[in-house]
């Protein structure tokens, strides 16, 4: 064991990497899982609180010359954890890589997660940097836990609108990083009450300014396209990717969007050319009457157009058509061109 230790340990990383894969397998099956979650952070948070209450840092733990009943301890109890983060953290990756629209300012967050879940299968770097700071285990015990509770809240009460969700997901992490760091005992004095509502009110109003940079988690695009025409019945007559101005007097584009969390959010097409806002068609005008709508459940038809009257006098340049959520939230984006 003291030759080949390591080794196993990095042996043990692969094998929780494979039953990662295996989480993200069966989170394809559908959103209805998303509920067990709850159940999944809510013992994360109780097992972290404990470690840090009970037992101190990590850095102690796992001192060279601990005795060997703190050493296991101290494995024992990160083995648990990692097993937690890692069902958690994969069980995310396939939602939120579904609702990101990767050239935008919302693919950061997938990535992110991403990363955590694969640090969370790396056993070595886990018990001997993440858990050996309590700043850092915080850090990595919000991030993971603000990623689920925004898609709980959904699963939970369906039809919430999104900026609801990503707002209860801060403040439920603001209150799990201070029961880390301070014994509520402290929140006694004025002082530390004021300090948390303040820490409170602040986390809320970055969450709500940084809004469009976080993935509408669980809504995604399932397909958008763009034509220039329509037919009787309500689809397309051609999707185009590139056009001639000369063929254009009219653009089209429909948008399928699937809401397995409910209809909490009014949604909107924003035309833009070359960066810059041309037509902007709220969901009154939007919305494809029954007969022409996704036989899919949980799925909405949009659709939208601009006229000749609408369309600018220069043509030529780079088109996208952003679905987005009422508090500008991007859901998925269609994007075209019109080549000269």
């Amino acid at each position: 064991m003291k030759r080949h230790g390591r080794k196993l340990w990095w042996l043990h990383s692969a094998y929780a990497l494979g039953l990662g894969i295996t989480v993200v397998t069966f989170a394809q099956k559908g959103f209805d899982h998303a509920r067990w979650l709850a159940v999944t952070a809510s013992a994360a948070w109780l097992l972290v609180v404990l470690f840090f209450r009970l037992f101190g840092s990590g850095r102690q733990q796992s001192h060279a010359h601990a005795a060997p009943k703190v050493k296991l301890r101290f494995f024992a109890m990160t083995y648990a954890l990692k097993n937690l983060y890692q069902g958690m953290l994969f069980f995310l990756l396939p939602f939120y890589w579904k609702s990101t629209t990767f050239e935008s300012s919302n693919a950061w967050f997938v990535v992110l997660l991403g990363a955590c879940a694969l640090l969370s299968t790396l056993d070595i770097v886990f018990d001997r940097v993440v858990f050996k700071f309590r700043a850092l285990a915080s850090v990595f015990h919000g991030v993971a836990l603000f990623g689920c509770l925004a898609l709980i809240v959904p699963a939970l009460f369906p039809d919430t609108r999104t900026l609801t969700s990503l707002l209860t997901a801060t403040a439920i992490t603001v209150v799990a990083f201070w029961t880390i760091h301070v014994d509520l005992v402290m929140l006694r004095d004025k002082r530390w009450l004021a300090l948390f509502a303040a820490t409170l009110a602040g986390a809320i109003g970055i969450a709500y300014e940084g809004r469009t940079a976080i993935p509408p988690v669980p809504m995604y695009l399932a397909h958008g396209a763009v034509g220039p025409m329509l037919l009787p019945d309500g689809r397309l007559g051609m999707e185009v990717r590139e056009l001639h101005p000369a063929v254009i007097d009219k653009l089209i584009a429909i948008t399928d969007v699937v809401v397995p969390g409910g209809k909490g959010d009014r949604l909107t097409h924003v035309w833009r050319h070359d960066g810059n806002e041309v037509h902007r068609a709220t969901e009154s005008t939007l919305h494809v009457p029954a007969a022409g709508e996704s036989k899919d459940k949980g799925t909405i038809r949009l659709r939208s157009a601009l006229t000749d009257r609408q369309l600018p006098a220069r043509l030529v340049g780079n088109w996208s058509i952003d679905v987005e959520t009422q508090d500008g939230q991007l859901v998925g984006r269609v994007s075209f061109t019109v080549l000269d």
